[in-house]
Formats: structure tokens, sequence, C-alpha cells
């Protein structure tokens, strides 16, 4: 294949458009640097009208908003899935991980859930609170100053609590909870588990004139029009482009490998344009990728040369390895105090939860070393396909005898909707060196490019936390004087424990460390063996933490952009 080399030399190229290389361009960018973003997918704007789904009605959709087109359904704000045709992954027998990848401009910041948690002082030593995996090289007092950054320039809403591994933040104001919430809080009381209100990356004030106030429409998963919940196009990569023009952006460009010359120092990136199918290589005098975790760490493995031949960064061979991803199980449960709602009752609110629980057990006293947080959903929100209320469903479980045709069916809708409530535990799992993703030496993706291969199983201690969840699901639903729906899962079923990977906050494959033998990036995210070379995503974590990990990446990468800019002034690298 001909390749094209652009004469252009950038000062920074960042691989990767979400939320550590949106922080990253932003930073560097404001700094004076000329950047180049690269990103895999498409370029994307929610105020776009041909691109925009807030505000469609499910009726708009042939699939009345059924996850055909899109695996969180139709309007969901998320090019990519699971399944991506003609780029696959595979797994070594017996194994599992499902591998989410969100191609287009933000990457996974369009649509997810905006939980923004700080990682507590615990999360960052927590090999010294019950022995296992290993210390960050960092602590919790290294990273305060960015999270405290990243939550005035970004906005969160939230309240501070004064838990000592929950860290508080500058917070906006939170919106009241609902009714359902109310429920929750109560039940939640009886069995002494703290509920307060959730810290979601969502303007509730006005905080600068480039974005507007949540006004309740509760779809931010189809990424907002007037910027009020936190994407890393809308809320840093656009204003780091009115910035004197020097960020350029290349989008459908699928980076193949990071280039280097006689000495083995970085030179810049090597894509394919999926606008025409030819290669191109890009220059600049240092190299971020931020393209995800796992995305990351492939391109690094598949960047061998003379100087690196085990893949760049790799003379450790830990790239790739230590893999992790938050656990992940879920219950539902019939509330008959919630029958029969006057739809005059307040339901607006975000899209996401108003409250949650952060996590409250003494791991000393469970039979599982690390935690999980619970997260709450119900209420009256716009039902598409597959909403949460099946007339079968009551019927098998409760005996009731619902549903059927016209007024009838239409009278039990009214009658039971917003009478279910869901939970999902999120936790912790232990970073294991056996769980990992290398190339696969057998498969190639259709731009030639390839393909990773996954080996990940949960642990003893992963099913028993779930069990946990699962065991405080029931009670908190028969406290809140319901009845869970369908059968508790079983030790069969790994009581309801999702796949690995599909909580989609995968970590750990380029960890961070002292020691250049056992870890891949020193603690400024640069790699060991490279310094030109530095990596945004979350694939320095060490470990994951009982908190979703965008709040995380963002300050990290922060922290990680004002290093960068120090070593360039001091010519460094």
């Amino acid at each position: 294949m001909q390749i094209k080399e652009l004469t252009e030399v950038y000062d920074v190229i960042i691989v990767g458009s979400g939320a550590g290389g949106g922080m990253a361009t932003k930073q560097l960018a404001d700094a004076g640097l000329n950047v180049a973003v690269v990103e895999a997918g498409p370029f994307f704007d929610p105020k776009n009208p041909e691109q925009m789904t807030q505000f469609k009605w499910p009726y708009e959709s042939p699939r009345r908003g059924a996850p055909k087109t899109r695996d969180f359904g139709e309007w969901d704000m998320a090019y990519g899935g699971w399944e991506i045709e003609g780029e696959p992954y595979t797994h070594t027998e017996g194994t599992k991980f499902d591998w989410f990848r969100s191609h287009m401009l933000g990457g996974r910041t369009n649509h997810w859930g905006r939980i923004s948690l700080r990682f507590g002082p615990k999360d960052f030593k927590h090999k010294d609170v019950d022995g296992f995996g290993d210390n960050w090289p960092i602590s919790y007092e290294d990273v305060k100053p960015y999270y405290d950054k990243v939550d005035k320039l970004i906005g969160v809403f939230g309240s501070k609590e004064g838990r000592p591994n929950d860290p508080d933040g500058f917070f906006l104001p939170p919106p009241k909870p609902r009714l359902h919430e109310l429920f929750y809080i109560n039940g939640a009381k009886k069995s002494g588990i703290p509920v307060i209100p959730g810290r979601l990356s969502m303007l509730t004030k006005k905080i600068n004139n480039d974005r507007g106030v949540c006004f309740y429409c509760g779809q931010c998963s189809r990424s907002c029009s007037v910027y009020a919940d936190f994407s890393s196009g809308s809320c840093l990569i656009f204003p780091a482009q009115k910035n004197g023009g020097r960020v350029k952006i290349f989008v459908n460009s699928v980076v193949r490998e990071v280039t280097t010359n006689e000495e083995g120092k970085a030179t810049g990136v090597s894509y394919i344009s999926k606008d025409d199918r030819k290669e191109y290589k890009l220059k600049a005098k240092v190299v971020v990728l931020a393209a995800s975790a796992c995305s990351s760490a492939r391109i690094l493995l598949n960047s061998k040369s003379k100087q690196h031949p085990n893949g760049l960064g790799n003379s450790s061979n830990h790239v790739g390895k230590y893999l992790h991803d938050s656990t992940g199980s879920s219950r539902t449960g019939f509330i008959p105090g919630l029958m029969n709602r006057k739809t005059s009752y307040n339901e607006d609110g975000v899209g996401g939860m108003h409250v949650y629980s952060p996590w409250w057990g003494d791991n000393s006293k469970l039979d599982f070393p690390r935690g999980y947080h619970i997260e709450v959903w119900g209420g009256m929100g716009m039902p598409n396909y597959g909403f949460g209320y099946d007339p079968n469903e009551f019927n098998k479980f409760f005996g009731l005898k619902v549903g059927g045709y016209g007024d009838s069916l239409r009278n039990d809708v009214k009658k039971y909707y917003g009478s279910v409530v869901g939970f999902g535990g999120r936790g912790e799992a232990i970073a294991r060196k056996e769980n990992y993703c290398e190339i696969d030496p057998t498969t190639v993706d259709k731009f030639g490019i390839p393909v990773l291969k996954f080996n990940y199983k949960w642990s003893d201690f992963e099913i028993k936390q779930a069990k946990h969840m699962q065991d405080t699901f029931e009670e908190l639903i028969h406290n809140m004087g319901g009845e869970p729906i369908g059968k508790k899962p079983g030790a069969e079923k790994n009581y309801g424990l999702l796949n690995p990977g599909e909580v989609i906050h995968e970590v750990g494959t380029t960890r961070m460390g002292n020691d250049p033998k056992t870890s891949v990036t020193n603690k400024y995210q640069q790699l060991h063996d490279v310094d030109n070379v530095f990596i945004v995503d979350a694939g320095p974590f060490v470990s994951q933490a009982d908190k979703n990990c965008t709040w995380t990446i963002l300050a990290l990468s922060w922290r990680a952009s004002d290093y960068i800019i120090e070593q360039l002034k001091q010519h460094n690298i």
C-alpha cells in the first residue's frame, strides 16, 4: 500500500477524542501548541440538525426506539457498539470480554451516564488496606488539585457529605429526588445504607457563555444540543478550536501504529482514512494516545520496529496486562405503593440518577475485598420499546390479571407504569495480570490491522460481590414494600454478574508505576521506554475503585498535559 506522508509537523498528535483526548486537546492547545486530533469516527456535534436525536419521539422510529441500529437504543448517541462490522476481536477459548467502542468525535462521552465520582484516598493505596493488587505510584493528594480544576471547568452537581473515601468537590446544586427515589431513600434507611445526591456532570446553573443549563428533558444519553451535559467534543474540543485555530481534527482516521525513528523515538502516527482507504503518516514532536484502554494497547502492540520488537513501550511485556472492568449486577422490583401514579407529580429531571448509595460496607467482615455503589432508576419517563412494563411478567410473577387489548391494556398500563424500580451495582474488581488483551496473529480487521484477542475471567471475589449486590437489592425492595421481579440469579449465573467489559469501564492495560519492569508508564503517564509518548485514557490506571472512571481520566489527562507542557519548555522531550 502506498503511504502518503503529510508534510506539517505538529507539536502534539492526540489519538482519540473522548474524555482523555478531549482534555489533552484543550490544555495543550490553550498552552499555544499546534495539536492534531486523530479520531476513528466521523465529526459529531449534537447541535447539528442532521445528527441530533434529542427531542425525537419513539414513534418517529420504525422500531419504536428499540436497540436494533444502536446497542443502547435507536436515539442513543453512540456510533459503534459491542460488535462493529469489519472490526472484530477474538477471545481465548473459555474466556469472555465484551468490548464496546464508540467511533465518533467525543467518543463514549456522548452517551455515558455522566456519573462523575472522584477516587478516594484508599482507592489509590488499596493494597495497604487489604493486601490485594498494587498501590498507585501517586496519591489522592497528587490528583486532588486536578479534580478541583475539572469540577470548575466542566461542572458537576452534588453535595458536600464529608465521607472520607468519597471526596467532596466543587458542586453545582443537585436536583431534588423524584418519587421513586424518595421510596428508595426510605427503604435504604431501614438497612442503614447511605443515600446522597448523585454527582453528575450536568449543568444545573450557568457556568460560562459556551454552554446552556439543563432543562430536564431526561435525554442525556442522546448528547445535549445546548451542551448542558459534559461531552468531550462540545465542552473541550470545540472551545479549544476557538483559541487561535491550533487544533486540526482528522476524522474517519483509524490509527495503525505509532511511527518511530532509528533511535526508537516516536515521530508520529500512521493512519488509514475510511474515506479513501489510503494510508497516511502524520508527524509530531509528541504522541498522546487516548484511544481507550484497549485501543491504545492495540496501537502500541502493533507498533513494532527494530528498536521495539515487542511493541512500543512493551519492554516489560506488560502492555495489555492487568485489564479489568467494573463489576455489575442488577435487579428490578414491583412497588405497589407506586401504582396509580398521579401524572401531575413532577417527574422532571436529568437523564440519570438524582440520588445514589456510595459503598458503605466493612470488607473486613465480608468475603470479598472491594466495594460497590448502587445506582437506582425508575419513574415515568417517556416509554419506548422495552420500557419495563410487560403484562406477561406481572401475570407470571404476581398472579395479576393485567393486559389484554384496547381500553383494558391502556388502563393497566396507567395503573402499573412507574411502579417498577431498578437497581444496579457497580463495583471494583481486583486487577490481575492473568486478565489481558493481546494481538491475535491470525486475524485482521477490514483495514488490514491485526485485532485484539481477549483473555478474561472473573475471580471468586467478583462473584461473591455480585451475590452481596443481589442480597442487598432484595432487602431494599422488601423495605420499599415491594416484590422482586423474576427469580433471583443464583451461583450458576454468577448471581447476575455481567460479562467482563459490559459495564464499559475497562482500565489498566498500560498501568503506571515506578518500576519499568512491572509497568508501562511512569506517574505522569509517559512511556518508560519512549519519552515522547504519553497515555491519557484509562490504560494507566492501577485499579478501578468502586467509582466510575471518567472524572479520574479527565483529572489525570490534565495533570499529564501540564507535565508535557513543562517538559517541552525545558527541551526534555
